[in-house]
């Protein structure tokens, strides 16, 4: 199976890594994980002033600092995992990099926001919810 764990370092990436790991259906070798982290983009005024190729660097280091943690502790379990990172809309990526790569399941972790949250801040798990094709499991 092809999983895509998208991850974001929060508190709520833990509860999903660890929820994976206590399901050895999940966890199994066999399995194909890759973990995506979207970056927001950069004001434009603010990447012109800084150039593109610092702009990039900082996308770079902050993606790092996400994935670095999870991809150390799949490596102890014995999982080998994929890393993408990217910039933009996260919940419009993840669910097109869920499509183009043709996972059979996307998993994450839900910050839980009420509907009233959701409205006002908006919600990254649920527009993977609206615009993902494939199943997506949410952890919380």
């Amino acid at each position: 199976m092809k999983i895509l764990l998208a991850v974001d370092g929060s508190a709520y990436t833990k509860k999903m890594l660890a929820y994976v790991a206590a399901h050895d259906e999940l966890f199994a070798a066999s399995n194909d994980f890759t973990l995506i982290t979207v970056q927001a983009p950069l004001p434009p005024r603010a990447r012109a002033a800084v150039g593109a190729e610092i702009a990039n660097q900082y996308h770079a280091d902050e993606a790092a600092k996400v994935t670095g943690p999870v991809v150390k502790f799949l490596k102890r379990h014995g999982v080998e995992a994929k890393v993408v990172s990217k910039v933009g809309s996260a919940g419009e990526l993840i669910a097109k990099t869920a499509h183009a790569g043709k996972f059979d399941l996307v998993m994450m972790g839900s910050h839980g926001h009420s509907a009233l949250g959701n409205l006002v801040m908006g919600s990254v798990a649920t527009r993977v919810l609206a615009e993902c094709k494939v199943p997506v499991l949410l952890v919380r």
